[in-house]
């Protein structure tokens, strides 16, 4: 019990922390000049009466204090000019547009800011906090009075409110005034393609025969052989037939119906899940699912088979505040009742909760499955200890992501495990944009 309480409340002192450390006006810097200005001026300037040294504090306590006056009424002046600004828009019912941005790529969202030449020593600086991942970038116009911001997003997101960091701090460095100010608008962030351009036409998973119905279409194997009437066509008629007996024959397609004409896909969110919804987002564009078919992705409780509502699905699937819920038994329940139904289920390729959860619906569900398994590329082998690269060897250093990476014993044994589960699996490699069965055997024209 102690030590779940220990637990829970130590997020909340963090943030408790990270408040008071907005709060606070002085930096590092301010606080080290302060204290060393004050210890010199009680010894030495008024102890010993050193002329120097307490001319050389007051001076330094003196720049203190002004640059945090200057500092704190230019952000409060600057607090409210964005919160005037933030209601007229509002009261005039001018939102911000919409930004619809793509990972790993600059891009302008319309958010601009004036300079204030007549406030000296002081810069002015912001950065997006909500939705998490995304590096804020500030460049001045042509004109040289508005800031205009640029994102650069790290990980998909889906929001409905912005809320930035302002930060007003002087040149020297010793204090800042910070202060969050949430805007409503939407944010939709999709995942990075990567290389990945084309995909295995995915409905191949589900493809079979169908089975003889004499209520189905006439889109089975050509088996039907009945006398030729008028109106048959000259390709069907059996020519050999003919020669032998004189009597035309013709070969028609045996009336069938098929399990399922619809493919159902479905994101699974997991903590390292950016290449499974980059392949989502490919299969989704490129048509890779067919001409009917049907998606569904946790955080979301509605299925849809358009391409727009897919992608906004897909940029929704990533937790921003709490963890998203597992949804496929959900989607199945709604959707894959019609008869037997095959599923393609997008998925990281590591050993996450997903695999026991999936275990769980199939063992429920009546349904054919495949999995599209997706990663950022693989790791060799495992790291080495710290003592040993310590000691042998110096570290090389290590590329942005390679914690990501799955090692590849590390997906064998998924496949393994996801093989005897699925009828089909299929790997995909955003880095490269290779594709691979479940033996790692290379599909080519993917």
């Amino acid at each position: 019990m102690n030590t779940a309480r220990h637990y829970t409340a130590r997020p909340v002192a963090l943030r408790v922390l990270a408040l008071l450390r907005e709060r606070f006006p002085l930096t590092l810097q301010g606080v080290v000049l302060l204290v060393i200005a004050l210890l010199a001026l009680q010894r030495y300037g008024y102890g010993r009466m050193d002329l120097v040294v307490f001319a050389l504090a007051i001076c330094a306590l003196a720049i203190v204090c002004f640059s945090t006056v200057i500092v704190v009424l230019g952000g409060l002046i600057l607090r409210h000019q964005i919160r005037h600004k933030l209601e007229m828009d509002a009261l005039l019912h001018r939102g911000p547009p919409p930004v619809k941005v793509e990972c790993g790529y600059p891009n302008e969202t319309g958010f601009r800011l004036h300079t204030m030449p007549w406030l000296p020593l002081i810069g002015v600086s912001w950065e997006i906090v909500y939705p998490d991942a995304i590096d804020t970038r500030l460049r001045l116009s042509e004109d040289e009075e508005q800031w205009e911001e640029q994102i650069v997003p790290r990980r998909r997101c889906h929001a409905r409110r912005i809320t930035r960091r302002y930060t007003v701090r002087d040149v020297l460095g010793f204090s800042r005034f910070t202060w969050r100010i949430t805007q409503e608008g939407e944010l939709l962030a999709l995942p990075q393609a990567g290389n990945v351009k084309a995909l295995p036409l995915l409905r191949s998973l589900t493809a079979e025969d169908g089975f003889p119905d004499p209520g189905g279409n006439p889109e089975g194997d050509r088996m039907e052989i009945r006398p030729y009437v008028p109106g048959d066509s000259v390709r069907n008629i059996l020519w050999k037939v003919y020669a032998r007996n004189r009597h035309l024959n013709v070969r028609l397609p045996e009336r069938s119906v098929f399990h399922s004409s619809r493919t159902l896909a479905y994101l699974v969110s997991s903590p390292h899940d950016e290449a499974a919804a980059a392949v989502a987002r490919v299969a989704v564009e490129s048509g890779a699912l067919g001409d009917d078919w049907l998606f569904g992705a946790d955080g979301s409780e509605k299925a849809t088979q358009m391409v727009e509502d897919a992608l906004t699905m897909i940029a929704g699937s990533r937790a921003l505040e709490r963890p998203l819920d597992y949804g496929l038994d959900r989607f199945l329940q709604t959707h894959g009742s019609g008869g037997s139904v095959h599923c393609i289920v997008f998925a990281s390729a590591e050993m996450a909760p997903w695999l026991g959860q999936l275990r769980a619906t199939i063992a429920r569900f009546r349904v054919r499955f495949s999995v599209v398994l997706a990663t950022d590329g693989l790791r060799t082998q495992d790291a080495e200890p710290a003592w040993q690269r310590l000691l042998f060897r110096q570290p090389t250093p290590a590329k942005a992501g390679d914690g990501d990476k799955p090692a590849l014993a590390e997906l064998s044994r998924l496949l393994t495990e996801v093989g005897q589960l699925v009828e089909s699996t299929l790997v995909v490699d955003r880095h490269t944009g290779q594709s691979f069965d479940k033996r790692m055997n290379r599909i080519q024209g993917a």
